[in-house]
């Protein structure tokens, strides 16, 4: 029982920065952000021809097909003005792949929440609920370094980390596009930076959350541990 109590202790820590992260793009993926993020100081506007309310209206269209149960039909079908499609060929390719990678990420988000909703079941009837929660304060801690990395990668130079990214999931140049391509009117590279900047700030936000109340979870029960001891209680 010891070894499994501190094998799920190095793991809830070794796994907890995902978890936060992926918490973090998942918010990404809703309408709100869209919502802010077109409506940001000095984001640029479209030189093809997009109104503010199309751009929103099909950048939340594209977002939403990510996370829905639908085929790439549910783009393919989308028709612009004139009857022109959304994306053509190449676009609805990628976008293919986009919603391929989208898809497997929630998919582990929804076996981490799954880990963690066990975890604590597991130390709380073992009756060591402060292992439990001195993993998510350890967890907390370590994903702030790995957090402050990735945000000072994108200060110091975000296109090789944007570039860098795309290589690892993407075959070839499938990703390349032309600045008249929807998929680049309707995401910028301004909004990627963003993505990134808010991924990263939420990030640091939970992270701190989890460090701190872990921390003060843990030395909640130190006088309680204490007083055991003087009454003899092991």
């Amino acid at each position: 029982m010891k070894f499994i109590n501190k094998a799920l202790f190095f793991l809830l820590i070794i796994t907890l920065p995902l978890l936060i992260v992926i918490t973090s793009i998942r918010l990404v993926l809703t309408p709100l952000f869209l919502e802010v993020e077109y409506r940001l100081p000095g984001f640029p506007a479209d030189d093809f021809g997009f109104t503010f309310q199309e751009r929103l209206n099909w950048a939340k269209v594209s977002s939403n097909y990510l996370v829905n149960n639908s085929g790439i039909e549910y783009l393919g079908n989308q028709k612009l003005a004139g009857s022109q499609p959304l994306y053509d060929e190449r676009e609805l390719s990628h976008m293919n792949d986009v919603k391929d990678l989208t898809q497997s990420v929630l998919f582990v988000w929804y076996l981490l929440i799954a880990l963690f909703a066990l975890a604590i079941l597991f130390f709380w009837n073992n009756g060591a609920l402060q292992e439990f929660w001195k993993a998510i304060s350890l967890g907390g801690w370590v994903t702030i370094g790995l957090v402050v990395l990735i945000i000072l990668g994108v200060f110091v130079n975000f296109d090789a980390l944007f570039t860098g990214f795309h290589r690892i999931f993407f075959k070839g140049d499938t990703w390349l596009f032309l600045y008249s391509n929807t998929l680049i009117r309707l995401f910028p590279e301004r909004l990627w930076q963003d993505v990134f900047l808010f991924i990263g700030g939420l990030s640091l936000f939970f992270s701190a959350l989890a460090g701190f109340f872990g921390r003060n979870f843990v030395q909640a029960q130190e006088p309680n541990k204490h007083l055991l001891k003087k009454k003899g209680v092991k």
